[in-house]
């Protein structure tokens, strides 16, 4: 698959993690009926076997705080200008997920795992929807960690995918078992970002090369052509290849980026979820 588009913020700071996102309550309408789609103005190019969504495609961003401030950035006003220049209707809606209560602020690998693999199935678990859920009624899911998930502690080589600890060893397994799960729903094309990076004071070499080293996997070996599963190297677009978020990114204090760097990568966030409906994401 591509990686992310060119033309292109821990859970030892409490206090910023009491920032992440607002709730949203989702939409309870069904997905477009794809059985007699529209095509898309755009197209898939040579190297891709996707065909194009409807134009009606309607796309969920689930996030925490960080994803907050690149929706922020202009990411309904950019489908807005695209859908009036391009003749489509895209809808993209976000929500917090999972949200605060009763399940808990925490939306790393093991949670993802935990709601949608551990218990899935058409009930919702402590009050967050399953895919089972969710794919009745978007055609694009979106999917993202907050910028803990960088907090990266060291394999013990035991590795455990029912494990919250914050270890490459779990996020493998439960990214394994993350993608099985997505691959059967294959009406649904999901969007998943790499991790959201760390700035320097919030952690330290080894940590932020371990976390590093699973966006690599997740880049390199995790993400394969040919199914339904996109990624965005939010990653190198917040550390410019760098182990840290960029002091030139951040937002003060903490992890967030700030509202300078929304505003220059959430057209290309939003071009990347298109590239996907429209048939272009494993060029």
């Amino acid at each position: 698959m591509v990686r992310a588009t060119r033309a292109a913020f821990a859970a030892i700071l409490v206090l910023s993690l009491a920032a992440c996102g607002f709730d949203r309550d989702i939409a309870s309408t069904p997905r477009t009926d794809t059985t007699t789609p529209a095509p898309a103005p755009s197209l898939a190019g040579s190297g891709s076997s996707a065909s194009a969504m409807p134009t009606t495609a309607k796309i969920l961003f689930l996030h925490h705080s960080t994803g907050e401030v690149i929706w922020n950035g202009g990411v309904p006003a950019w489908f807005t200008s695209y859908n009036a220049q391009h003749g489509t209707r895209y809808q993209i809606t976000e929500q917090a997920f999972p949200k605060n209560d009763p399940y808990g602020w925490n939306n790393y690998p093991y949670d993802y795992w935990n709601i949608w693999v551990r218990h899935a199935g058409a009930k919702a678990y402590q009050g967050e929807p399953t895919l089972e859920m969710l794919a009745t009624r978007y055609d694009v899911i979106v999917w993202k960690h907050c910028f803990p998930v960088s907090n990266v502690i060291p394999d013990i080589g035991r590795p455990n995918i029912s494990s919250s600890d914050k270890r490459l060893e779990n996020y493998k397994l439960q990214y394994e078992a993350l993608k099985q799960k997505m691959r059967s729903f294959p009406n649904t094309r999901f969007v998943v970002w790499t991790s959201s990076a760390l700035i320097k004071s919030a952690s330290n070499d080894a940590e932020a090369d371990r976390s590093r080293a699973f966006v690599d996997w997740v880049r390199g070996t995790w993400d394969e052509r040919g199914d339904n599963i996109y990624v965005w190297d939010f990653w190198q677009l917040e550390t410019g290849g760098g182990r840290y978020l960029a002091p030139s990114n951040a937002g003060g204090g903490d992890s967030h980026p700030n509202a300078t760097f929304a505003k220059r990568v959430a057209p290309a966030f939003a071009q990347r979820v298109v590239d996907a409906i429209e048939g272009r994401g494993d060029l």
